[in-house]
């Protein structure tokens, strides 16, 4: 699984089969001039080398070069509406899919619905909510800004108290086995141990999670949904996604006081009391480090549907907006978020932001409408998300799920999966066998039948779409 496109991944061919036809990206590295009499002549230490003149070194004569990703043409041809009505229809009202999937898939350059299946009926979305929170947190937030977790002195000199400012990131290793460009436990160690007295012993250290509020799970979550392989106890102090080690699939029924413990340990002292309480007013800093870009953040979360970080972005959406840092502040925040961008949300609610909850409403109108923005520019700082969406055969919850051909490269289907018991669906973009962006959402939440039926009827949605040349 790849967070965002940050570590090496091998194409993993499998359910598209041969009927989606892939656009083939070929990437070309020009090294120009690259290890010529490198560094010599520039005052270093071998300036007076043997080694000949930098303006001695014969360049290579370059042609003309081909653009390494080129754009689509203004003039591929849009789908026949009638087509895709034949080719569609079938896949979202056959029994794959169970009763009441809807669907929509839109023309991304002129806005037009080419396809519409109930898609302003309410829905559960399942995982992709998570689009909804993406947009809210880079619209709401500066995708550039970070996130902030604090050492400070406690009430007693062999006391620190861990601050948490909703980093769930926050790492054990050095670097970060999940979340490539997280800061690191053992730095804000660093710092504290340089910040306190000359041979101070920290004897306890205490956990303050108080930036969020309210329960720990949303309402709509079941009662083995936290902790679990997916999610945990919502908290503002955590390593590692919450994770029970680094690395590991099993979340932590108790991630603020495992953060507590990680700093122990990198304090080098293991045998610290560990509790949760809040920082005295005024306290002394002694240490901050600071997490990836919001924009990384989001990538993250979407690529690897992590439930823990995108329920930690969109607290973050209901801190800037002045509503709770709770589940339910979120849930109004991220919502009030895409009203204020324009869109059409009047039949949404959010119960959180990761789409877990069986209580969150969407359409796949308004899911459809959250990618074409995104793509389009008319969301702005939005246009992130799409490099967050997991790749058909490449990467995240897509990565088994791309063309059998091996011989063609994966990237023309991406897309945020969703799923829940009974629960299917799929929303992104795709670009058409003549070049065309589209943007589609298909969500089935009526399905009593097998998984793996319903996810091959959405990636043969996905095919259709990709083959179309019509």
């Amino acid at each position: 699984m790849s967070s965002g496109g940050s570590t090496v991944i091998t194409a993993n061919y499998g359910r598209f089969r041969r009927r989606m036809v892939l656009a083939a990206v070929t990437l070309v590295v020009l090294l120009v001039g690259g290890g010529i009499a490198l560094g010599v002549g520039l005052g270093g230490d071998d300036a007076g080398s043997d080694a000949a003149p930098v303006a001695d070194a014969q360049l290579p004569e370059l042609g003309p070069v081909d653009p390494v990703l080129a754009g689509l043409a203004d003039d591929a041809p849009v789908p026949d509406g009638g087509a895709l009505e034949t080719r569609l229809a079938p896949l979202v009202t056959g029994a794959a899919l169970g009763s009441g999937a809807t669907a929509q898939v839109v023309d991304v350059a002129t806005g037009d619905v080419l396809f519409d299946q109930d898609a302003d009926a309410p829905v559960t979305p399942a995982s992709t909510a998570k689009l909804l929170t993406a947009v809210a947190a880079l619209t709401t937030l500066d995708p550039a800004d970070t996130l902030e977790t604090t050492v400070v002195s406690g009430a007693a000199p062999s006391e620190v108290v861990l601050v948490g400012g909703g980093d769930v990131t926050l790492s054990r290793t050095s670097p970060s086995t999940t979340y490539p460009g997280a800061p690191t436990v053992d730095d804000l160690a660093t710092q504290v141990v340089g910040a306190l007295p000359a041979g101070t012993s920290v004897t306890r250290i205490v956990v303050d999670g108080s930036l969020f509020t309210g329960p720990l799970t949303a309402s709509g979550w079941g009662p083995g949904d936290a902790p679990s392989t997916y999610a945990a106890p919502v908290t503002a102090t955590a390593v590692d996604g919450a994770r029970v080690s680094p690395g590991s699939l099993a979340r932590s029924g108790q991630p603020g006081l495992d953060a507590g413990a990680a700093l122990a340990d990198a304090l080098g002292a293991p045998s610290a009391t560990v509790v949760l309480g809040q920082a005295p007013a005024g306290a002394k800093t002694l240490g901050t480090v600071q997490s990836a870009p919001i924009a990384r953040l989001v990538e993250q979360a979407l690529s690897m549907s992590d439930n823990v970080l995108a329920e930690a972005l969109a607290r973050q959406v209901a801190i800037a907006r002045d509503e709770p840092a709770s589940f339910e502040g979120a849930g109004t925040a991220v919502v009030d978020a895409l009203r204020e961008a324009g869109l059409a949300v009047g039949d949404v609610t959010l119960a959180d932001g990761s789409g877990l909850s069986r209580e969150d409403v969407v359409t796949a109108e308004v899911l459809a409408a959250v990618v074409t923005g995104a793509a389009d520019g008319s969301l702005g700082d939005a246009a992130a998300l799409l490099a967050g969406l997991p790749v058909a055969g490449y990467d995240g919850t897509l990565s088994d799920r791309g063309d059998s051909d091996p011989a063609t490269a994966p990237g023309t289907v991406r897309a945020k999966t969703g799923t829940l018991l009974g629960v299917n669906a799929l929303a992104g973009t795709v670009v058409t066998a003549e070049g065309r962006l589209l943007s589609f959402a298909v969500v089935a939440d009526g399905n009593t039948g097998s998984e793996a039926a319903a996810e091959a009827a959405l990636d043969d949605f996905a095919a259709e779409l990709a083959a179309c040349g019509c």
